[in-house]
């Protein structure tokens, strides 16, 4: 491993937010392990006991990481409170390591066995202990947690002392530390929920309650900007909402413990103190945003949500109720003007000023949903989640819950790792011996679940064969004519090559683009196929290969076809990715890219992915002759300009930028662009869009004027009458339907693209 990735490891390591001498440590050894992993995978011991020992040498890693993680990334309060499970931790993970090691070391070449011992020695000087001011801290909120039903109103003001001086020596003492922190705890909540875990569900989410009574010393000082994104605390409409999404929320124990918060009466209260807010009740909040509701609309299972809200999830391809999971038997919404009046109502009632319009970001309840909405098809966490409501969450001591996160994150005990290396030469046994078509056709379906979320198992898979033995699976799914196989096989290779390139290194040179241009040739399984060509569109060594084979005119078509809204945007965005390659280009445009994302731009189609259609524009412009293309092509300037007018903030600004690019090399673009009648639009950009967006759209303006400057003005005074007699009707017609369609799903988009995990096919 070079130096640098080294150095990435330890600063992540540093960022540590308690026990952070122990990280230190821990890191250090760690970075120096890492730098050897390499020479000890080139050895290649063959022999089952080598496999053995490199595969526990990897999950040895892999528990360092995860401890390393788990203080970076989780709240402090927590992690201080759990001070000695965290202890054992690194104990745990420091012996897995050295045994780990120790195993390795007699099967390595002595050059590399010589650097294996030297790490190993070290191992005997290495002592973990908790920071006595940490460790004293961690006792303090113990005994607050276990004082917690002790305390009512009159004394409410000692709770909050004795957790403000425990949260002070944290480290959480601004308002900016606070939101880190609540964030923080919110994901516990969420985490525990997945694990049905209620007692550490419970004790978490009093954390919350009290680091929620603690941030309103910040707020009530001062105004801090970031508190107000993503963070309910902060909107007073969301105030307590987080308690109310927890199953448990409305059971009597737990609401005994939110009770001392007058915020929470959801009936007018004129004596309410300065800077307390009232709850809306919840029927006039979106069980989404878990907001006030600006424009409510129902949806086919009679659930109300806010407009923008529902259509974020719809378009995400959900075509359930996020609230009852019903699923809908159309997707039409209709206005609730009902609850519009008593949203208005209650605000005048109780001095709320009234929505002004749509959130602008979702609170992290939207991704709780999704994640409720994948547990729900196991009847278990329906059950769970139902009786959870009816009996209660209990806030149970320390003391007595036993709150060693190590038993809530080994709920099920983990196969010992040469069970699991048993397991998988048993799999690929079958895939070779090919006597038994649906007994292989069945393992190949247990290894695409498998590697789902396993990344030991995609490395150890990846270096003995598996690929090799998959792709002769999938050559004789085409030639039995199985599409169930062919997805199977597909999506297991998929899952192999996630955040793995030396996997799809693999891949390449076993042959899988040749495969995979067969398939698309003689079967109908487009969809796996665009995700597996979209997953190696991703390796730069691919980029070339895909770049000139069939693959690019089959992407293509995909844009202009039938196909469904999922295999469009893989398409689309294995095309972006071919399409940051210069010398990739040239094939794009002579694939007919330019008309392919024209339909996607002007045409009726529902794949709605216009920020990634001028992003490939943009990267095809850096050529003359893609530039040249996009100008003679009929229409597509007006596309380009209609955007401004009708796009949401992020799409501007794409159509800004490409349009400069344009227009800085070619004045005859210029020209079009301005019969257009752009300037208006440009000028609202240059005051009202992103900042990008309006650094753009000045140097466009500018651009213009100066060419204006070095010609003739009659060529000025020619373009407004045609842009006032021909652009207007257009303008009057089309942005309608364009404007909703974006509506809906410019932002969903930009999410989609931007986020690097493929869990959306590990299915």
């Amino acid at each position: 491993m070079d130096v640098a990735a080294v150095e990435e490891h330890l600063f992540a390591a540093s960022d540590a937010k308690l026990h952070g001498q122990m990280c230190k440590t821990l890191s250090i050894i760690y970075c120096k392990v890492l730098s050897v992993f390499p020479s000890l995978e080139a050895a290649r011991p063959r022999s089952k006991s080598g496999i053995q020992a490199l595969c526990s040498l990897h999950v040895a890693l892999e528990k360092v990481k995860n401890v390393l993680r788990h203080c970076s990334d989780c709240s402090k309060l927590y992690l201080a409170i759990t001070g000695d499970s965290v202890l054992l931790k690194f104990e745990k993970a420091k012996c897995a390591l050295e045994d780990s090691l120790r195993r390795v070391e007699d099967i390595v070449p002595q050059s590399i066995g010589c650097q294996v011992q030297e790490i190993v020695n070290e191992f005997a000087t290495i002592e973990f202990a908790l920071d006595p001011s940490e460790k004293q801290v961690g006792d303090d909120l113990i005994a607050l947690l276990q004082q917690g039903r002790k305390f009512n109103d009159s004394n409410d003001s000692n709770e909050l002392e004795s957790f403000h001086q425990a949260a002070t020596r944290l480290g959480i003492a601004s308002s900016r530390a606070a939101l880190a922190e609540r964030r923080a705890l919110k994901k516990l909540i969420e985490r525990a929920r997945t694990e049905e875990d209620k007692r550490k569900e419970s004790i978490v989410a009093y954390l919350l309650h009290l680091m929620r009574k603690y941030s309103k010393l910040f707020r009530n000082e001062f105004s801090d900007d970031n508190d107000s994104q993503g963070s309910a605390p902060c909107s007073p409409t969301v105030q307590g909402s987080i308690e109310d999404s927890l199953p448990g929320s409305h059971c009597q124990a737990f609401d005994r413990q939110l009770s001392k918060l007058s915020c929470f009466n959801f009936k007018p209260n004129n004596s309410r103190k300065s800077g307390q807010m009232p709850l809306p009740p919840e029927e006039l909040r979106c069980p989404i945003s878990l907001q006030l509701m600006y424009d409510p609309v129902i949806i086919a299972s009679g659930q109300t949500y806010e407009r923008v809200c529902i259509e974020k999830w719809l378009s995400d391809g959900h075509n359930n109720c996020p609230k009852t999971q019903q699923k809908l038997s159309h997707l039409g919404l209709t206005p609730n003007y009902c609850v519009k009046g008593l949203v208005a109502s209650w605000c005048e009632q109780n001095g709320v000023p009234i929505p002004e319009g749509p959130p602008e970001s979702l609170d992290l309840n939207y991704w709780g949903l999704v994640l409720s909405e994948s547990e729900s098809t196991n009847s278990k966490s329906v059950d769970s989640v139902s009786s959870c409501k009816l009996k209660g969450v209990q806030v149970v001591p320390l003391e007595e819950s036993g709150i060693s996160e190590e038993s809530v994150e080994n709920g099920t005990e983990i196969v010992s790792a040469q069970e699991d290396t048993e397991q998988y030469f048993s799999f690929l046994k079958v895939l070779i011996e090919a006597d038994n078509w649906r007994r292989q056709c069945d393992v190949v379906e247990q290894l695409r679940l498998l590697l789902r979320d396993d990344e030991e198992a995609r490395i150890f898979m990846g270096a003995n064969g598996f690929i090799e033995a998959l792709l002769q699976f999938l050559r004789s799914a085409v030639c039995e004519g199985s599409l169930m196989a062919l997805e199977s096989g597909t999506m297991a290779l998929f899952n192999l090559a996630v955040n793995n390139n030396r996997n799809k290194e693999i891949m390449l040179s076993a042959g899988v683009l040749s495969l995979l241009e067969e398939m698309i040739s003689k079967t109908s399984s487009y969809g796996c196929t665009t995700a597996l060509y979209l997953n190696l569109s991703c390796l730069e060594e691919a980029k070339p290969m895909i770049g000139t084979s069939q693959a690019v005119q089959f992407l293509i078509q995909l844009l202009q076809s039938n196909s469904d809204v999922q295999c469009k945007q893989d398409s689309l965005h294995a095309l972006y990715n071919l399409s940051t390659l210069p010398s990739n280009i040239p094939y794009l445009l002579s694939s007919g890219i330019i008309s392919g994302l024209q339909f996607l731009l002007v045409g009726e189609g529902d794949c709605m992915c216009t920020e990634k259609c001028i992003a490939v524009l943009i990267n095809l412009a850096t050529s003359q002759v893609g530039r040249e293309e996009i100008v003679s092509t009929p229409g597509f300037i007006g596309a380009l300009a209609s955007i401004l007018d009708t796009g949401e903030l992020l799409e501007q600004e794409q159509a800004v930028s490409c349009l400069l690019i344009l227009c800085n090399r070619s004045e005859t673009c210029s020209e079009m662009v301005l019969q257009e009648g752009v300037i208006p639009a440009l000028v609202s950009i240059s005051v009202n869009g992103t900042t990008r967006g309006r650094e753009k759209a000045q140097k466009l303006l500018m651009l213009f004027r100066e060419q204006r400057r070095d010609h003739s003005p009659v060529k000025t005074h020619e373009s407004p009458p045609e842009t006032s007699d021909l652009s207007m009707p257009p303008a009057e017609m089309k942005p309608q339907c364009k404007s909703i369609s974006r509506r809906k799903s410019g932002k969903t988009f930009s999410f989609f693209w931007k986020s690097k995990s493929y869990s959306v096919y590990q299915c």
